[in-house]
């Protein structure tokens, strides 16, 4: 069968698509399954890196997220037949991530625990689940798990055109939020308005913390002027201490990750001073995909997908996501 493999860390240049990949079998508690889609992001480009601390053993088959149709049921497997279509939750237990620790989706075939299948429904497509777990479950959980945001909040998403990013903004608006999208160029910020983002900051040309007090005003210790409800900021770096300063007094910094750096200059006066709140959040879970899914049966959530590609060109696709030159998923139909 046809594979994405990355054989060892380093460019994008160490990923090879092969063509005599035998496909996998089943074996006890697992399934086969035949991949309708799978997706990329941010962590694949971190796995072809290489992560501190992540031994991955080569050679492996990237991709987190897929979706697909089972074709093999492994003995002990109940619940379950062939010809059902699935979601698969990426975290294999005890085991760790697919696409990581063990083959992902970026494959013709890939064999899953039946602990980690969701059931598709007919209405969903196998693109559109694809697009789900990673960047739509850790959204999901970040804002609506966590009950972060309310109807009728200012909420600023920092690097909003990716995959975590236009999942938060569509949640956000679904929950009645004011929703200001940052983003690298204006074209990204005219199609986050497209799907709804109430205002957008080019944050190449302009200052996102001066653009918030111009707006909203200036934050006040002593009353609840100024600044706004939630920021997301799952970049980290220099945007970290810009964040701090432009929320209101009892505001809230949500944090899922940090791409531009993970030690982020701080100023403690702003936290105890403002009533600030910093809540992290990590991963997703079997109910916050099944929330998802029915949210997009039920047509309430579409997720932005920016482009389809065929196994031949993945690791194009996956540049996209490197160099940010997207809005919302890249998706591979192997």
């Amino acid at each position: 069968m046809q594979a994405l493999v990355l054989d060892a860390h380093g460019t994008l240049d160490q990923l090879r698509v092969v063509t005599d990949k035998p496909v996998p079998t089943a074996g006890e508690g697992h399934v086969v399954i035949r991949v309708g889609a799978s997706s990329f992001n941010y962590h694949d480009v971190f796995t072809v890196q290489g992560m501190p601390g992540i031994k991955v053993p080569f050679p492996v088959v990237i991709g987190l997220d897929l979706a697909g149709t089972i074709t093999e049921l492994g003995d002990g497997v109940s619940g379950w037949k062939i010809g059902d279509r699935v979601l698969v939750n990426p975290l294999k237990p005890g085991v760790g991530l697919m696409g990581e620790m063990v083959d992902g989706g970026m494959a013709e075939y890939a064999r899953v625990d039946a602990k980690q299948l969701i059931a598709l429904p007919d209405n969903v497509t196998f693109e559109q689940a694809a697009a789900l777990p990673v960047a739509y479950g850790t959204a999901h959980r970040m804002l609506i798990t966590h009950n972060t945001v309310k109807a009728g909040d200012k909420v600023l998403v920092l690097g909003a055109s990716g995959g975590v990013g236009t999942a938060t903004v569509l949640l956000a608006k679904m929950l009645g939020a004011e929703v200001i999208a940052a983003a690298g160029s204006d074209e990204k910020g005219e199609k986050l308005k497209a799907i709804g983002a109430d205002h957008v900051v080019n944050y190449r040309e302009v200052d996102f913390g001066k653009w918030v007090i111009e707006r909203y005003g200036k934050p006040q210790r002593r009353n609840f002027d100024g600044g706004v409800d939630v920021i997301v900021n799952f970049t980290g770096g220099d945007t970290w201490l810009p964040s701090i300063k432009s929320l209101k007094r009892g505001g809230t910094l949500l944090v899922c990750g940090a791409t531009a750096g993970h030690d982020p200059k701080e100023d403690l006066r702003y936290v105890w001073s403002f009533e600030l709140n910093i809540k992290g959040s990590n991963s997703f879970y079997d109910d916050n995909l099944k929330a998802l899914l029915a949210l997009v049966a039920e047509g309430k959530l579409d997720p932005v997908i920016d482009s389809v590609v065929p196994l031949t060109g993945a690791a194009d696709g996956l540049a996209l996501i490197r160099d940010r030159a997207v809005l919302g998923k890249v998706i591979v139909t192997p």
